[in-house]
């Protein structure tokens, strides 16, 4: 047996069929698929302006916060309009709000001296606001308030 594709496990060149006795010559083109184009969002352009836009968007937010420490870093324009921020000192806050109503002081398993003060802003007779702000090793780490 000496046929071209006569016993033999062989897989056949690409263009090629075996039908019966004889190879016959398959023209490509006819019987290709035409293969669907890539969705919009999955070409490479796409996903690479779409990774850019979220890269700038994740920069923006950690700046976000060293922001105002960069415009003002001595928070003197805080403290003209009364407001405190994250990394002020106990003194810059004394400039801004005055001295608290209540300190409470305690200590952290690794020595970390925490302050919590307690502000009261009375409304009327029967009305009291609480602000609250927290410092450790005398920077101003947080706070929030009650209305």
């Amino acid at each position: 047996m000496s046929g071209p594709a006569s016993t033999r496990n062989e897989p056949l060149p690409v263009g090629l069929a075996f039908t019966g006795s004889s190879l016959l010559q398959s023209s490509p083109s006819a019987e290709a698929p035409v293969p669907d184009p890539k969705p919009f969002i999955c070409r490479r352009p796409v996903r690479l302006s779409i990774y850019a836009f979220l890269l700038l968007v994740l920069l923006l937010m950690l700046g976000w916060r060293y922001l105002p420490v960069l415009l003002d870093p001595t928070f003197e324009k805080h403290i003209q309009s009364k407001r405190v921020m994250v990394g002020m000192s106990k003194e810059q806050v004394l400039k801004a709000w005055g001295s608290p109503y209540t300190i409470n002081v305690s200590y952290t398993k690794e020595g970390i001296r925490r302050e919590e003060w307690i502000f009261e802003d009375w409304k009327d007779a029967s009305t009291i606001k609480h602000r609250y702000l927290y410092f450790e090793e005398g920077v101003l780490m947080g706070g929030w308030y009650y209305q």
